[in-house]
């Protein structure tokens, strides 16, 4: 291993990512989803509004399936 950190940073990127879509891909109503998501951060003290919150899940949809054009 000539970079563990990266290496490390992979894999915890990779993780976060991970449980990201499987959250937003659960067989649960989008608001229900959303609220989960603003708990679990919250809880790591991350303090998002709606429209922030709104925005991540924008984000986050648009990385994992790129519009077709």
């Amino acid at each position: 291993m000539k970079n563990p950190i990266g290496l490390l940073a992979a894999f915890l990127g990779g993780a976060i990512v991970g449980g990201a879509l499987g959250v937003l891909f659960a067989p649960e109503s989008g608001e229900e989803t959303r609220k989960k998501i603003v708990d679990a951060l919250e809880k790591r003290g991350v303090k998002l509004s709606k429209a922030e919150m709104d925005d991540l899940v924008d984000e986050i949809k648009s990385q994992v399936s790129p519009e077709q054009k």
